[in-house]
């Protein structure tokens, strides 16, 4: 079961990333904004949720960090991706 709710959260972040960097893009000068954009709010809510579970290691158990950090893998993979598309 926890297989495959991980495995849709990553597509979910995947998914998030393609919406998030194709929009905003479709004038072609926003490409480098929205990614810088979305890699900071990644980063920012990384550092939130890993302060609050090294103050409360109680909370390791609950299963949605585990689902928001699969989302935010996703979105990360789905941003290289796109960065390969655009290169080739």
């Amino acid at each position: 079961m926890f297989f495959n709710i991980n495995l849709l959260s990553l597509m979910l972040g995947f998914f998030f990333a393609n919406i998030l960097s194709t929009i905003p893009a479709q004038t072609g000068d926003w490409n480098i904004i929205s990614g810088a954009i979305i890699i900071t709010g990644n980063e920012v809510l990384s550092k939130f949720i890993y302060k609050k579970l090294k103050n409360k290691p109680e909370l390791k158990s609950i299963t949605i960090f585990y689902l928001i950090n699969n989302i935010k893998i996703g979105i990360i993979y789905g941003l290289f991706v796109d960065a390969f598309k655009l290169g080739s």
